[in-house]
């Protein structure tokens, strides 16, 4: 009897991988192209917009990753068209978590007995409901109006010829893997895992350079070394979903990332909102104590990945 094969090629694992990922594209897009209009509609088009970004992320990262054994040319092309696509998909879903994050956080924050004054100190929530509702309707114009930009761009998008021309590549995908002869049939541990090896030493290397965070202040001007942690994770975990490891660590410290990511973008809608010429003082005082919660929000993020990602001695 033949002893099973404990060590399978490269393309025995890559292959079946970017087919599985190629076929959710695939059944996400026919979700969307059935759910249109608004409502129960409108939930299940936000259900297949996410299931295509993570799609097209998955199969994107997966290229970058393991690039030398697929054939260069193809994944190339095909790596940067769907990360265009991820990225104008991403935009309108974005608006929209900013604008509920920063409403909820409104509510929140003037519903409380006392909340923190943007320069320190304490005020009472009276002081921040004369301009919280003004603040608000302000932010919504603004996100709305920028959600309803980035929709009228996703929809060219998905309508226009380059995006079927991904999608018909995608559908290619699903069936056939186009796999570079020689490396597709070295083992996973001599091919795969090396190359696996090099993004996670690129996220090792991102992380050691951060700030500390136990007892430093929040500063904006950080956050691209964040921005770019939370990139490097995300392809580091699609590579370990790809060879078929353990991803549950990855996975609760990306969320983390991700609560930073949310918060430090919402920090900055607040401030750009608060630049708005004539607006009154206790609206602009609003603005301050949602800004001053945000950064609060992203610097206690910051502080759980470091737990996550160096968690202390039992």
């Amino acid at each position: 009897m033949a002893q099973p094969n404990h060590d399978p090629t490269a393309g025995d694992v890559l292959a079946p991988y970017l087919r599985s990922q190629a076929t959710a594209f695939l059944r996400a897009l026919r979700l969307h192209d059935e759910s249109t209009g608004s409502g129960p509609d409108a939930a299940e088009s936000g259900q297949a917009a996410r299931g295509l970004r993570g799609a097209a992320r998955r199969i994107a990262g997966s290229l970058g990753t393991f690039r030398g054994v697929t054939e260069p040319g193809w994944a190339d092309g095909l790596r940067t068209e769907l990360v265009w696509l991820s990225s104008t998909l991403a935009d309108e879903h974005a608006y929209a978590a900013r604008l509920s994050r920063l409403m909820e956080a409104l509510q929140r924050l003037s519903a409380a007995p006392e909340v923190p004054a943007p320069r320190g100190g304490v005020t009472t929530s009276g002081a921040l409901t004369v301009g919280s509702a003004r603040a608000g309707a302000l932010l919504e114009r603004q996100l709305t109006l920028a959600r309803t930009r980035a929709h009228s761009t996703t929809l060219q998008a998905l309508g226009s010829a380059r995006f079927h021309a991904v999608a018909d590549a995608v559908a290619v995908l699903a069936s056939e893997v186009p796999l570079d002869p020689v490396a597709a049939r070295g083992r996973v541990t001599e091919v795969l895992v090396p190359l696996a090896a090099v993004t996670e030493g690129r996220l090792g290397a991102a992380v050691t350079a951060l700030p500390a965070t136990q007892e430093t202040p929040y500063s904006a001007h950080e956050d691209g070394a964040w921005h770019e942690v939370r990139r490097l994770l995300r392809i580091h975990r699609y590579a370990r979903e790809a060879l078929g490891g353990d991803v549950t660590r990855l996975v609760t410290a990306g969320a983390a990332l991700d609560v930073h990511r949310d918060a430090s973008d919402a920090a900055t809608a607040s401030a750009t909102a608060a630049r708005t010429p004539r607006i009154a003082p206790a609206t602009a005082y609003a603005l301050g104590v949602l800004h001053a919660d945000q950064r609060h929000a992203a610097l206690a993020a910051r502080r759980a990945f470091h737990d996550v990602w160096h968690p202390l001695p039992a």
